[in-house]
């Protein structure tokens, strides 16, 4: 199914989705468009929606089976603003977003639906879901200059760290900024405001729910990563999105021979690795 626009969108395709939860996936460019629907398609979405322009090229036997919206992805505040609009038509609907050459693992994502997972989380009283962006990165650029190869993904084992998030009167509650992997490796060619690797990517529409450019919300509550009982659940986006723009760009491609370092090891496109490398938390969830 195809929308010419956003607009058209929110006015005639929404209602379609059910009870969700729904996968809405903004395509920055071609690079591994397809492997990041079928990702996504296999984790038993009730939807999952490209947003991207007509340029993106997606093979017909994967565009057959997801929803595609005519949209400028490389716009000011695009993210923001598209998904800002998505909640507003529907509230109390499931949301998960990301970026392409990005996936999506939870605890036990290989025996276990999206649909498992958030209707636990909403047994927990929980509106939304923390999840860390785990670079990946080919361990060879010689033959993947881009830095992007799923069958040679590596990822940093170590190297993450929390801080404090400043609020008016003091640190935040239940709230933190989390850094590591390339963009902490890399930092001198990374903006301040784009280090942290913290971002909820799975969140409940609710009226009056905006989210902002930094991948937080209006709603604190939303940017927590856990209850004030116990440890929540949390997830992680293995994502190839920063060593492919380190590469990309002219002001840092030329610096960087490698991304391997001593704390590199090859990614096995499995839950169990991430939750053995403390990357996500299993929560109270068996």
């Amino acid at each position: 199914m195809r929308y010419e626009s956003l607009d058209i969108f929110l006015k005639d395709g929404i209602d379609r989705f059910g009870k969700g939860p729904v996968a809405l996936i903004f395509a920055e460019d071609e690079v591994e468009v397809a492997s990041t629907l079928r990702h996504h398609l296999s984790q038993g979405f009730a939807a999952v929606v490209l947003f991207g322009p007509d340029e993106i090229n997606v093979p017909r036997g994967i565009m057959t089976k997801v929803v595609r919206v005519r949209y400028n992805t490389r716009a000011p505040a695009m993210l923001s603003n598209a998904i800002n609009a998505v909640i507003a038509h529907a509230p109390n609907l499931w949301f998960y977003y990301c970026y392409n050459a990005e996936y999506l693992f939870f605890p036990f994502c290989e025996t276990r639906s999206i649909s498992d997972l958030l209707a636990f989380h909403t047994e927990e009283r929980r509106s939304a879901m923390l999840t860390y962006v785990v670079d990946l990165y080919a361990g060879n650029l010689w033959d993947s200059p881009s830095a992007v190869a799923l069958e040679d993904a590596h990822l940093d084992r170590s190297g993450y760290y929390a801080l404090g998030r400043a609020g008016i009167k003091g640190p935040k509650e239940r709230q933190l900024d989390f850094f590591g992997g390339l963009r902490w490796r890399f930092e001198e060619h990374v903006e301040p405001s784009r280090r942290r690797i913290d971002r909820i990517s799975i969140f409940k529409a609710a009226k009056g729910l905006e989210l902002s450019e930094t991948h937080l919300f209006n709603d604190e509550e939303y940017n927590t990563f856990a209850c004030p009982w116990h440890n929540n659940l949390t997830a992680v986006i293995g994502s190839f999105r920063t060593a492919k723009a380190l590469k990309a760009n002219a002001g840092s491609t030329f610096d960087i021979d490698t991304f391997m370092w001593h704390n590199s090891t090859e990614f096995k496109w499995h839950s169990q690795q991430l939750l053995s490398l403390g990357l996500m938390e299993p929560g109270q969830w068996f």
